[in-house]
């Protein structure tokens, strides 16, 4: 996995702008993926970062940066709790939920509507997609169902955020400086 690619998909995570980000990563195989994963996480831990492959298929893993602490607040959100209810999850836990979004990603090809509580998007956005698709007020990064300005401040942030770190990446800036502890 190149920093760069991890850069330009993750840098809202990195600088503890957003709870999570997913990205596609090509790997020769399950063993080098895992062994990857071991020693970035081990550099991550330390910063309040972690990173799973939430899917593998055919040399390909869909990766999940994240900031458990973040995930864990945003999965106590009431409204939060009952999309996840809705949708069959058994508990708030974050790391319950998480296996089993990773259960739901495995069993379909399709991400589920509820995976934008695992990014950072608002439950009310997350409950308006869910519920009210084609009545969305803005589409950027995520589609935008309340409230419009509060997103388009978030998108500008994270696009400006992934913009710099690239810019210091390439400047020389090595890649652990650019994560921010929690």
């Amino acid at each position: 996995m190149s920093n760069e690619t991890f850069i330009r998909f993750c840098a809202p995570t990195m600088a503890r702008l957003k709870t999570g980000n997913m990205f596609n990563c090509t790997f020769a195989n399950r063993e080098e993926m895992a062994g990857e994963l071991r020693r970035l996480n081990q550099r991550l831990r330390e910063k309040g970062l972690r990173i799973l492959p939430l899917r593998w298929n055919e040399g390909k893993a869909l990766l999940y940066l994240y900031r458990p602490k973040m995930l864990e607040e945003d999965l106590s959100n009431a409204l939060s709790r009952r999309l996840l209810a809705e949708c069959g999850y058994s508990s708030g836990n974050a790391s319950c939920c998480l296996l089993q979004l990773m259960e739901r990603l495995r069993e379909n090809e399709e991400f589920p509507h509820e995976i934008g509580l695992f990014l950072g998007y608002p439950p009310a956005d997350v409950d308006g997609f869910m519920h009210r698709k084609e009545h969305f007020k803005l589409c950027g990064m995520w589609k935008v169902y309340d409230d419009v300005d509060g997103a388009v401040r978030q998108f500008v942030r994270c696009r400006h955020c992934t913009e710099v770190y690239l810019r210091r990446y390439a400047q020389g800036c090595p890649l652990d400086t650019l994560f921010v502890a929690s």
